[in-house]
């Protein structure tokens, strides 16, 4: 299953694992219709304020994806709606119905002690899922996301331009902080997602860059 399949990293992550050999069924969780899906994605109209049973794909991987900016919510209490209280909802409910891997995009920086808004609620859902009764939980946490977005975001733009005239300098503890194409994202969700790995995994730019 993928949630935030008309994102970023989501579609991305639709599009690899609709071509693979791994996958049986892919079932993309939405909540309006996709624009041109890859042949053989399954379609799943859904409010993620109202998750029912029968949302949800029993035994199924489930990348989640979900996510948006507190400009586009609207408010705070609205982007927490959607960056945490849907994707921990749809977490919940995937460890009940069976789900035994969690591939979940987040943020470099989630801490849920953080000063700072939106990495505290990444951080607080980073905290949530790691508790829920999946085999392997797999969190990957990019730093600025490089790709071709619906809408403008100017302020990311700019962060993505200064970042890359300073990409030589990210070395050591800081390569974390590289800006990191929503390809490369999706590519390494899905080769963890085809490992036999248990527990908890938290994936910065080294780990989501290694084949």
């Amino acid at each position: 299953m993928v949630a935030g399949a008309t994102g970023l990293v989501g579609n991305h992550c639709l599009r690899l694992l609709a071509a693979s050999p791994h996958y049986a069924k892919v079932v993309a969780l939405a909540r309006r219709p996709l624009q041109a899906p890859p042949p053989g994605v399954v379609e799943r109209s859904v409010d993620f304020d109202r998750l029912t049973d029968g949302d949800i794909e029993p035994g199924a991987d489930l990348f989640s994806a979900l996510g948006t900016t507190i400009r586009k919510a609207g408010s705070q209490a609205a982007f927490r709606r959607v960056d945490l209280d849907y994707p921990l909802a749809l977490a919940r409910l995937a460890a009940s119905k069976g789900a035994s891997r969690l591939l979940l995009v987040s943020s470099v920086g989630a801490d849920p002690a953080s000063a700072n808004f939106y990495l505290r609620v990444k951080g607080e859902l980073e905290h949530a899922v790691q508790s829920l009764p999946f085999e392997a939980v797999h969190i990957f946490r990019p730093s600025l996301l490089l790709g071709e977005r619906q809408e403008i975001r100017l302020g990311e733009r700019l962060a993505i331009a200064a970042a890359r005239s300073l990409q030589f300098g990210f070395v050591a503890g800081l390569r974390k902080y590289h800006p990191v194409l929503a390809a490369s994202v999706a590519a390494a969700m899905v080769r963890a997602a085809l490992r036999d790995d248990r527990g908890v995994h938290i994936h910065h730019y080294d780990e989501i860059m290694r084949p």
